[in-house]
């Protein structure tokens, strides 16, 4: 798709404009746009609230000069390359915003857990807790609705949150949408068009949030374990869906973003909106609905257990072994599990309320994973060796197209991570990988693009059991 130059060169322009601007109005005169010392109605130094308006701001420009550069380059030989750079600059900001929103998250319960609540506490706190880092000693103090005044400074977390989302909307774009034929449709597992699979992908994270939202607000939610087993299998669900859909890779991102989802839409429909209705009520001296705290708490709580899912599923794709089994919605349901209970037992040490037996049965969960997808030693027996003429034969046939110092596949212009089979001595140093990638998850060729059959599959493992040798 051709774009025209003239359109692009009025939108850097304009991206570059904005950014100047925010960051020396942001920068130079804060006291002058910002009103110092003046607050909203929800409570927040309006300086503060304008400067991360300002900061959404510049990073929606830094986003749309990225865009802009790859419609620059797109078609052409730099495509690959930028994409590749998109990539990195979205994945660490993703990472930077996700670490800030997660660690709010962990901290917040911890202190929830911890707090003390019997020994000199007054009748209006929930609880306190002395605690001692870096070099200093705080004391914290909970409420258990709100002070008789509310302070003048009071810090919001949430754009944390609301950061991570956009970022790692972003990056699913980059890297699947962007890509869609290439890495989130397999035609092996359905055969749709690209327009129709992001369309299944959005709209799934919209109906998950859809039907967990409708649980939380029935009566169910007054049943803990049940909430957690329906909200469980609900899960798994949508795993099964996500692979019977997409490919692998893409069906565990997916599983990912529609759990991320689910905790930034806590965020923002309930967590923020309740805090802001206690605020607004303890200004104006109305009495608190002590509710709003509670639901407020519990869609906090949900996040909290999310979270190790969500991190396991950002790191699967480097480890073939997990979206390569054959059942990959079953290391999803698995893997999920075990982290969840991990969580749980940290949560119920934080409480002072230690179990035995969570931990040690949620490693045993997360080790079935490893056995479970572990390769059969021996599926096929080598009844003749392999030479190195044909084991270079098929990966000239099948793999080269990417894997070259100059690819001629339709998406990839550069080998990806750097990995070429142009020599047989390239071929020899990547054995180990071919191994795990090719033979064990069949995860190479990606999403089997040129159709290596699994007698060529078995012919390599052949080989390398063999010794490898490229005589």
């Amino acid at each position: 798709m051709k774009v025209n130059i003239f359109i692009l060169l009025v939108l850097y322009v304009v991206y570059f404009g904005v950014l100047i601007t925010l960051g020396y109005l942001s920068y130079k005169m804060p006291n002058f746009i910002f009103g110092k010392g003046k607050e909203n109605e929800d409570g927040e130094p309006i300086q503060t609230t304008s400067l991360n308006y300002m900061y959404t701001g510049m990073l929606l420009a830094i986003l749309g000069i990225l865009v802009n550069t790859y419609l620059l380059v797109q078609d052409t030989a730099l495509e690959s390359h930028m994409m590749e750079w998109l990539n990195i600059v979205i994945r660490l900001m993703h990472i930077t915003f996700g670490i800030a929103w997660i660690g709010a998250s962990f901290y917040f319960v911890f202190l929830e857990n911890a707090l003390n609540r019997t020994e000199n506490v007054r009748d209006e706190l929930a609880g306190n807790l002395w605690a001692v880092h870096g070099g200093g000693f705080y004391y914290l103090e909970k409420y258990k609705v709100a002070p008789k005044e509310i302070p003048k400074h009071l810090h919001w977390f949430k754009y944390e949150a609301y950061f991570t989302w956009l970022t790692g909307f972003c990056l699913l774009f980059v890297v699947y949408y962007f890509n869609a034929s290439a890495l989130l449709i397999d035609k092996n597992v359905l055969d749709i068009s690209a327009a129709q699979g992001i369309s299944i992908g959005v709209g799934s994270f919209v109906v998950a949030w859809l039907i967990y939202d409708q649980m939380c607000k029935s009566r169910l939610i007054k049943n803990q374990q049940l909430f957690a087993l329906i909200g469980f299998a609900l899960l798994i669900l949508f795993a099964i869906f996500y692979c019977h859909v997409f490919s692998a890779r893409a069906a565990y991102i997916h599983f990912g973003a529609m759990i991320g989802g689910i905790m930034v839409a806590n965020v923002f429909f309930v967590i923020i909106p309740s805090q802001k209705a206690m605020v607004a009520a303890a200004k104006k001296g109305l009495p608190l609905d002590p509710t709003l705290g509670k639901n407020a708490l519990a869609r906090s709580l949900h996040n909290n257990y999310f979270t190790l899912p969500v991190l396991f599923v950002m790191v699967s794709n480097h480890f073939p072994s997990t979206f390569g089994y054959e059942y990959p919605w079953l290391m999803l349901g698995i893997i999920s599990l075990g982290t969840a209970g991990v969580k749980h037992y940290l949560n119920l040490k934080e409480k002072r309320q230690l179990n035995v037996w969570i931990l040690p049965v949620s490693v045993v969960i997360l080790l079935a994973a490893c056995f479970i997808s572990a390769p059969s030693t021996d599926p096929y027996a080598c009844k003749k060796e392999v030479s190195f003429s044909e084991v270079n034969e098929i990966i000239q046939k099948r793999c080269v197209q990417c894997h070259s110092s100059n690819p001629t596949d339709d998406v990839y212009k550069v080998a990806p991570n750097g990995v070429m089979y142009d020599t047989p001595e390239d071929i020899l140093k990547k054995k180990d990988l071919i191994m795990q990638r090719v033979v064990v998850t069949k995860t190479m060729p990606q999403n089997n693009k040129t159709n290596m059959t699994e007698e060529e599959r078995q012919l390599i493992r052949c080989w390398i059991e063999q010794g490898a040798s490229t005589k």
